[in-house]
């Protein structure tokens, strides 16, 4: 399985012109004159019999996709009409890492802009700023009924809705679809463009388990292509899902056993309850009530208007979310939350909401020290030392040792006593004193795993000795809701502290 598909060597102009033999193939406009562009030019017969193979076989869908379109005909059941497929299909896809940052702006232009999207060439890539460029979360998260339980923090909506915004979500706006790649030539390129995405949900421990990865469908209108730019940008580029070796399901021995699908339809904030068949508020049920599930005039729109997604998942392990915004965070944080659920259905595996880190207690040890000070017993010697881990140190006459990989580490003797003024390290070594200078940017490791370094903080203007201990304390959150501190705990709070002068008008108060 072959996460990306390019190769560092792919050029701006090769993706270029094998972005138009795809257009090309789909029977969409291409970029500029097909007269300039050779392969184009020659492959013309086999891109008629590739549209013509595309359309005898136009209901075949790629095997993830098979497997999202199956669990929604089961799932939504009598609430569908018709056997189309519920997924869009003869999309453009991104099976080339690099691919959607190339279609998100004109060859021939610096900048593209729609009412959902504006996008600038920088000196030192893309800039992608949509009309929503921050998250609320208030009354966002909605869940479809009749799967796994909802928590009671979201919303409750029924499978006639969900399917009712599905339909809604396959048929976006003209403007929204149309490509930026395209914009601006006499005839334009308007498609979907997909990605497939396949995250981590495992990590691989040597001799213990095998790295396990989920599969994700990412679907977005072609003026959004950005925001699936910044997916992959972030998550990779899982291929060409028609292709076997993109296959999770012949991959059985690294397939966590959950597909993902994601569709992007910022336009559904524009539909009224009524038209999704939500009821009328004198039959709706009390959390319909409390959730705004109902309406009580005509023109009601869904979530009143706002910014939502809605999931539909139950324990098969296929989740398909519908996202109605063009805020960038919400694609990426879907895809957590989607590894999060795989997670959860996997077992032993942690799910995104937790967080941990190893803790090193540090002392200001003032101007002098001497770990014997501190430590009655110091029963790690310097000896023990060279002879366990001699092979990656540099020992020095005098009786200390230089790291061979990091240099900047120096191995002190266990009776090193440490001395700021006169910026010295000294011990006895075969019955005479030793000296070494002390020196900031250096770190000093005692036998026993002691660390003393030589710091002068931002906002203090003396020098002073630290300490770090060589055991830390292991810091836990095994699972949390938003916002219960997972990346605070592994955070420094060095920032968090303030140095300086403190004034205390009565100390015995």
């Amino acid at each position: 399985m072959h996460l990306s598909a390019a190769t560092s060597a792919s050029s701006p102009a090769s993706l270029i012109e094998f972005i138009n033999l795809k257009l090309a193939a789909m029977g969409q406009p291409i970029c500029g004159r097909e007269e300039d562009f050779a392969t184009l030019t020659l492959s013309r017969s086999l891109i008629a019999s590739y549209q013509e193979k595309s359309r005898l076989l136009v209901k075949h869908l790629s095997p993830v996709d098979l497997a999202i379109d199956t669990f929604l005909r089961d799932y939504l059941g009598a609430e569908l009409a018709g056997p189309a497929p519920l997924i869009p299909v003869d999309t453009l896809t991104l099976d080339h890492a690099g691919i959607a940052r190339v279609l998100s702006l004109p060859p021939g232009g610096d900048r593209f802009e729609s009412p959902l999207l504006k996008s600038y060439r920088t000196f030192n890539g893309v800039l992608h700023n949509p009309d929503k460029d921050r998250r609320t979360t208030e009354g966002v998260f909605h869940v479809t009924e009749e799967g796994l339980p909802i928590p009671a923090d979201k919303k409750a909506v029924p499978k006639a809705t969900f399917a009712a915004l599905l339909r809604a979500a396959l048929w976006q706006p003209a403007d929204i679809m149309r490509l930026p790649f395209t914009a601006g030539q006499p005839k334009e390129a308007f498609t979907w463009v997909s990605l497939l995405l396949r995250p981590i949900v495992v990590p691989e421990i040597p001799g213990v388990t095998k790295q396990k990865r989920m599969e994700i469908r990412f679907f977005a209108p072609g003026g959004l292509c950005a925001n699936l730019d910044f997916v992959e940008s972030i998550f990779g580029n899982g291929g060409d899902p028609f292709l076997p070796e993109n296959d999770a399901r012949l991959d059985t021995d690294h397939w966590s056993g959950q597909t993902g699908c994601v569709i992007l339809a910022p336009h559904l904030t524009t539909l009224r309850k009524k038209d999704l068949g939500l009821p009328h508020v004198s039959q709706a049920t009390d959390r319909q009530k409390r959730d705004g599930m109902c309406w009580a005039r005509d023109d009601e729109r869904y979530n009143d208007g706002g910014a939502f997604k809605i999931t539909c998942r139950d324990n098969r392990g296929v989740v398909v979310t519908l996202i109605a915004d063009t805020y960038f965070g919400y694609c990426k944080k879907e895809v957590k939350t989607q590894i999060s659920f795989a997670a959860n259905l996997y077992g032993q595996a942690e799910e995104e909401h937790a967080g941990g880190a190893i803790a090193f207690p540090a002392y200001d040890l003032g101007e002098d020290f001497q770990l014997s000070q501190f430590f009655p017993v110091v029963n790690h010697t310097f000896a023990e030392l060279v002879q366990r881990h001699g092979a990656r140190l540099d020992v020095q006459p005098d009786g200390h040792a230089v790291d061979r990989t990091y240099p900047d580490i120096i191995y002190v003797p266990e009776d090193a006593a440490f001395n700021l003024q006169g910026q010295a390290i000294t011990w006895t070594h075969q019955g005479a004193p030793r000296t070494l200078r002390l020196l900031p940017a250096k770190t000093y490791v005692l036998p026993s795993g002691y660390k003393v370094e030589m710091v002068k903080p931002p906002t203090v203007l003396r020098w002073r000795l630290t300490g770090t201990t060589a055991e830390g304390t292991f810091c836990h959150k095994p699972c949390t809701v938003s916002g219960g501190g997972k990346s605070e705990i592994s955070k420094s709070i060095a920032d968090a502290m303030i140095g300086g002068p403190v004034f205390v008008e009565d100390i015995h108060a």
